[in-house]
């Protein structure tokens, strides 16, 4: 490989690392040609690149970046995954896959800057993503003017009650 390609190669590692907000190292020794094109295919629907990576080039992309943590730690054949938009949606692509496969594993990761292990991936994966916990947040924010509302309904309702209560009290009385 030349020079300039590898510079090239170096540029584009660098710019996809520091846009993404997490990098997850893994293991594909041993994956057929076709179980990564579905790799690559399943991530790509998640919003996640996945690059084979020379370690020298990888290292080189990394220093100085966000995930600076990975540099020393990139060693024998590894892929990167980089996840721009939300974490665990990537997390959860790549455990899914994990799962499905018994040669392809995660080594380790780093989520924006901070190292993770290979369990702290898997538990990262097992959370809810940003939209349902936008979703529960809002359902939380909904839930208190509900609640006042209703209670501000129910001093009238209760008036209204005892004036029903006294007025089928005195036509009882009258008659």
């Amino acid at each position: 490989m030349e020079r300039t390609q590898k510079a090239e190669i170096i540029a584009q590692l660098k710019a996809k690392a520091d846009k993404a907000q997490i990098a997850v190292v893994t293991d594909f020794k041993g994956l057929k040609v076709e179980e990564l094109t579905q790799l690559r295919s399943k991530l790509r629907q998640a919003g996640v690149d996945y690059q084979v990576v020379k370690n020298t080039l990888a290292r080189i992309a990394m220093d100085g970046g966000p995930h600076e943590v990975l540099k020393d730690k990139l060693k024998e054949n590894c892929g990167v995954a980089f996840g721009y938009d939300d974490p665990v949606v990537a997390a959860k692509a790549l455990a899914d896959f994990v799962k499905g496969s018994k040669k392809f594993a995660l080594r380790f990761g780093s989520l924006q800057g901070k190292f993770m292990s290979d369990a702290g991936i898997l538990e990262l994966s097992k959370l809810p993503g940003r939209p349902e916990l936008l979703g529960r947040m809002l359902g939380t924010m909904n839930a208190v003017p509900t609640g006042f509302v209703s209670l501000l309904a129910n001093v009238p309702r209760g008036l209204l009650n005892v004036l029903t209560a006294l007025k089928d009290q005195k036509s009882e009385a009258g008659a």
